[in-house]
């Protein structure tokens, strides 16, 4: 596990600053263990990020001591996919992005979901 793999927070990392509220965002919902709010270079109609507050570098860095934190994200998807206008299944939907690593495509290492959805053709995907 590399240096800083899972701790409270990171002061260098960019989504621990969004998160605690240092750099401006589009804010979609926050509790104590979650913050998510819209990804600045939306690949679709819909696209927003669910981050947990704690730095965790990766879905790589997980841990069993994590498995609420993982399981609450993905029940808090939909309800916000919904909310910020996805259509329902089954017609509607959303597609849920978890990238993990230089090949699995992540490029701001503190794990985050993308949260994607509206009416296609997207941008990417």
């Amino acid at each position: 596990m590399t240096e800083h793999a899972h701790i409270a927070h990171d002061p260098d990392c960019l989504f621990c600053k969004i998160a605690a509220g240092h750099i401006p965002s589009r804010k979609v919902y926050e509790d104590e263990e979650v913050f998510a709010f819209h990804d600045i270079h939306p690949a679709a109609p819909v696209h927003f990020l669910i981050v947990p507050k704690k730095h965790i570098v990766s879905m790589a860095h997980t841990t069993p001591a994590d498995e609420a934190l993982l399981g609450k994200v993905m029940v808090l998807a939909p309800k916000l996919a919904l909310e910020q206008g996805c259509q329902p299944y089954p017609e509607g939907g959303f597609r849920i992005v978890l990238n993990t690593g230089a090949q699995g495509g992540q490029e701001i290492h503190h794990l985050h979901v993308h949260v994607m959805g509206g009416p296609r053709p997207w941008k990417h995907g």
